[in-house]
């Protein structure tokens, strides 16, 4: 029998393989990226179709895409305000995609499977599990179960808090909503709101922006770090040794350095701006608020549109950065932006690897941490170009409210100096590829629409040098 025989293993599975379900040949990238595809087109549905979601006209399907994305997404731009154009039922639905989004729908799903008693497919522990190389010891049934758990018990902490907070203002009755949605939203780094203004109003009110900040810092510092920090308090209780890995102690690090380091280069920014009016003790807690916020959240204090340009620049960067792995933040990451930094570190003392804390970094984490950086600098060059040339006269004007703009969208932190509502049909479209691309990561979608390549080759061209700098 010949080896290109149907009825050989390797052709019969390949045979098998065609025909089998489509969603059952899908790799885990394909399913991750589907599953955001199809929540949107759910979501764009919806807001075509239920009844008593909205106060005034309902939205075109444009629009309606456009906020689905946006809250799927986790980003927060807005064409119409969420307070004045949504009943709660309408701002029920957005929470909802919100959540969908924020967590994903694959964790859901293997919530309910393993709440059934069932058991975890590979698919699905590939899915869930993806990126445990990095923390090993972590089981991903388990991971899965202790992020929708953990999820659930700070959102409803933060509901909580806030609601006492803003029953002086709100009253009894009409702080119990606005509470709960701006907890999820907080969690899930989307900055959606259900006043006009944002949080605008609560400048003078410091505990209910530390609440808020620390539901956005819970939700953007990534559910592995999260989970280690947890075990690590758990066994130092029972005197046991509990070894942090090296992932969670670069985004541990980093976001304390970003978010110290932003706060006291905000503060300094809009000292004598945005802040003037402001108590002393207000203005270090709002310039510690815009340091948070702009790293995926999209809640705003103050009015960008205002704002110094020195401060503007400043959040996006913060924005570009975003928040950590495995979190509801976007942005390319902490760990991409520390890993930078240590290898230009590394190879500016002349060292053949980088390495951090007595550990040697691979070669292959670099080369994707440089890989993606590329990707999403181009991604974002590529917007700016296309939203300057499509919105032309529209809005402001201003080059740096575009840039603003786009970083926003890409990086799913939902910020604005106020030109979303003013976007072309071309530029809400770009505004929706941009928070889509964000949200799933460019890498992620490359891989859902390439074919698996050995990762060894068979051969090898000749070296050749080429100049660098």
């Amino acid at each position: 029998m010949s080896s290109g025989s149907l009825f050989s293993p390797g052709r019969r599975w390949d045979f098998l393989a065609k025909r089998a379900p489509v969603w059952r040949r899908m790799t885990p990238p394909q399913i991750f990226v589907g599953s955001f595809i199809l929540l949107i087109a759910l979501g764009t549905i919806g807001f075509r179709t239920l009844p008593g979601i909205y106060i005034g006209a309902r939205l075109d399907w444009l629009d309606s895409l456009f906020t689905a994305t946006s809250a799927i997404c986790v980003t927060g731009l807005i064409v119409v305000d969420t307070a004045d154009y949504f009943t709660p039922l309408g701002q029920a639905y957005i929470l909802l995609l919100i959540q969908l989004g924020g967590l994903g729908m694959i964790a859901f799903t293997s919530l309910i499977i393993l709440a059934l008693g069932g058991r975890l497919s590979l698919r699905h522990e590939a899915i869930a599990g993806s990126g445990l190389d990095a923390t090993p010891h972590i089981d991903p049934r388990q991971l899965t179960y202790d992020v929708v758990r953990f999820t659930f018990l700070i959102e409803a902490a933060g509901a909580a808090f806030l609601y006492v907070l803003w029953i002086p203002e709100l009253g009894w009755i009409d702080a119990a909503w606005p509470a709960v949605f701006h907890s999820v939203s907080a969690f899930c780094n989307a900055g959606f709101s259900t006043f006009s203004d944002s949080l605008v109003g609560f400048q003078q009110s410091p505990l209910s922006l530390v609440v808020i900040m620390f539901l956005i810092i819970a939700g953007g510092i990534g559910f592995l770090t999260m989970e280690e920090s947890y075990l690590y308090f758990r066994e130092r209780r029972r005197g046991k040794a509990f070894r942090v890995s090296l992932h969670s102690r670069i985004v541990i690090v980093t976001t304390v350095a970003l978010l110290v380091g932003g706060a006291v280069a905000l503060i300094l920014t809009e000292w004598e701006h945005t802040l003037r009016h402001l108590p002393t003790g207000d203005r270090i807690v709002n310039g510690a608020f815009m340091s948070v916020t702009a790293r995926t959240a999209g809640f705003n204090t103050i009015d960008y549109a205002h704002a110094s340009e020195s401060t503007n620049f400043l959040t996006i960067l913060l924005m570009m950065i975003g928040g950590s792995p495995g979190s509801t933040a976007g942005g390319i990451k902490t760990t991409t932006f520390a890993l930078m930094g240590i290898l230009a570190w590394s190879r500016f003392r002349g060292d053949s690897e980088a390495s951090l804390w007595s550990r040697s970094l691979r070669k292959e984490t670099t080369e994707r941490a440089v890989g993606l950086f590329v990707v999403a600098f181009g991604a974002v060059t590529v917007g700016i170009l296309v939203l300057t040339a499509t919105e032309r006269g529209i809005g402001t004007g201003r080059f740096l409210d575009r840039m603003f703009e786009v970083v926003s969208a890409f990086n799913t932190v939902g910020l604005s100096t106020g030109q979303t509502s003013f976007l072309s049909d071309a530029g809400r479209w770009v505004a929706i590829l941009l928070m889509f691309l964000g949200r799933v990561g460019p890498l992620t979608l490359t891989a859902a629409f390439t074919r698996t390549l050995s990762s060894q080759p068979r051969f090898r061209y000749a070296y050749e040098e080429v100049m660098i700098g």
